[in-house]
């Protein structure tokens, strides 16, 4: 231990070790996959902040391991974006820098059980208020949210139906500053053990008094997946291949990833017209996905469209949340020489205004969302009020295939079906495809990387309402609460230890009248 100290004196050697630690968490998503490592992921960096010597260095040790965090999290960008993958790290590497300041003022020292006690809370809050600011689009959006570890887990997929991935966040963090307490403050063991007894308890109380889906019903949904192949037509032409083997099959509906159109069918009647046999064919409504300039307004859209068996329905929704650097470059302005080193967007892409519940024959209500926008728990929780029967994602992670990005987009459906109790289907280009039933659990095979198949999934259908559903992002108010009124507490506490201090004694001025040499004068 003490070889260990002499190692971290060096300021370089601990904002390494910072950078290191903040990384780790990653171990804990696919593809390893290791969720039960997220429960002591955050020990080594948590440690670390509350031995460093200033309130100023736990800052920087703070966004050393937020941008060791993001880095790790969004390595796979790496061959698109380049150098710039480092650049969006240190920036959003930033709000973590607080929350280094956080730890430090909670479990610096030999922190009292009160202090313990309010470090269960205020730094689980902290964590909920850097991954709150980074899940606005613009910033990236909410890719890699700690509680998104826990998407295989069936207690943490309930809990999701309860507080959403953010409640899943919250207990995460907690755990870990537990475990922190336990190896670092032998004095305050017994409010650490309280701790995790109490996250126990909590999770064992959602477990058995939250409600659960009742399934009644089952549809087929056949996701067709072509794999990686170049060009729009050769792609086009794979899909139609697999789709006329789903003929006979008794499909209720057919879907297409994101981008396997290539052309807007508005300007092409005869690609509609190709469509609308492939559903007479199979007897099945088709959502594709359009990646096109379109011909009646200005500008290229990514837009999911329903096709019948008489051609377009007319149901369609373009793609609301853009993937940023990927699909428009944010202030392009000044930022527009990412084009330069790296495959950002040439041009920006246009937004879609609305979400669309489409209407499948007289008995199904679905919702699409486009790519990274099922990252977004409050988007299917607004199709979910709409009414919609089934969530679906259209997806296409090709640009990514050999790395971590396609199951890690795959694992978030889990989320969003278990927060909602609506099965989710992500469907995608190139892998990985996967459904998901109205509890989280998977349904039928994941269709990985190396596919190239139809495969039809029995989906099962669950109605009522979720807790999440109905109360919301309750989580990060609590959450923004708790911050508040510790920061009001500190405020006030700091306020009296200024007025009790004794005022400092000032030895009274002397003049050439008061001087002792010349008395009365």
């Amino acid at each position: 231990m003490k070889t260990l100290g002499h190692w971290l004196a060096s300021p370089r050697r601990r904002s390494a070790a910072a950078a290191v630690a903040g990384a780790l968490p990653v171990l804990a998503f696919p593809a390893p996959s290791l969720w039960w490592c997220a429960y002591i992921v955050l020990v080594p960096w948590l440690l670390l902040l509350r031995t460093a010597p200033t309130g100023k260095r736990a800052v920087y040790e703070g966004w050393c391991g937020g941008f060791g965090f993001m880095l790790a999290m969004h390595h796979w960008l790496l061959p698109s974006l380049n150098v710039f993958t480092f650049v969006i790290a240190a920036l959003l590497g930033a709000l973590w820098a607080p929350w280094g300041w956080l730890v430090r003022r909670l479990l610096t020292g030999v922190p009292s059980p009160a202090q313990v006690a309010g470090a269960l809370l205020v730094v689980p809050s902290g964590w909920l208020g850097a991954e709150l600011i980074r899940s606005w689009q613009g910033l990236g959006g909410p890719w890699g949210m700690l509680g998104s570890s826990q998407w295989q887990v069936e207690p943490a997929l309930r809990l999701a139906s309860v507080g959403g991935v953010w409640l899943l966040s919250f207990l995460v963090v907690a755990v870990n500053v537990a475990v922190t307490v336990l190896v670092a403050v032998r004095q305050s063991r017994v409010p650490a053990v309280a701790g995790i007894v109490a996250t126990a308890a909590a999770t064992s109380a959602a477990w058995t008094l939250s409600p659960r889906p009742t399934v009644d019903g089952h549809l087929r949904i056949a996701v067709v997946q072509p794999g990686v192949i170049d060009g729009p037509d050769r792609r086009l032409a794979r899909e139609e291949q697999l789709t006329r083997r789903l003929a006979g099959q008794d499909v209720d509906l057919i879907v297409w990833g994101e981008s396997s159109v290539g052309f807007d069918l508005g300007d092409r009647p005869d690609l509609a017209r190709r469509l609308a046999d492939l559903s007479r064919a199979t007897g099945a409504d088709i959502m594709v996905n359009v990646d096109a300039r379109r011909s009646d307004v200005p500008g290229i859209y990514k837009s999911s469209v329903l096709v019948g068996p008489d051609g377009l329905t007319g149901q369609r929704y373009d793609k609301m949340r853009l993937v940023p650097f990927g699909e428009y470059i944010p202030a392009r302005s000044l930022l527009g020489w990412a084009t330069s080193v790296g495959k950002a967007a040439g041009e920006d892409r246009r937004r879609g205004s609305q979400q669309v519940v489409m209407n499948v024959g007289d008995r199904l209500r679905v919702g699409p969302m486009v790519c990274f926008e099922t990252a977004f728990p409050d988007m299917t929780r607004h199709l979910t009020r709409e009414g919609v029967d089934v969530l679906i994602g259209q997806s296409s992670t090709s640009t990514f295939q050999h790395s971590w990005a396609p199951e890690q987009h795959a694992s978030l459906g889990a989320l969003r079906a278990a927060e909602t109790g609506r099965p989710m289907v992500h469907a995608t280009l190139t892998g990985v495809s996967a459904v998901y039933g109205p509890s989280g659990q998977r349904v039928g095979p994941w269709l990985g990387t190396d596919a190239s198949a139809a495969q039809i999934y029995a989906v099962p259908l669950a109605h009522g309402t979720t807790p999440y559903v109905r109360y919301g992002d309750w989580t990060v108010h609590a959450a923004m609460l708790v911050l508040a009124l510790w920061a009001a507490g500190e405020g006030v506490r700091t306020l009296r230890l200024r007025r009790a201090a004794p005022e400092p004694h000032v030895p009274p001025v002397r003049t050439v009248r008061g001087s002792p040499a010349r008395p009365g004068r």
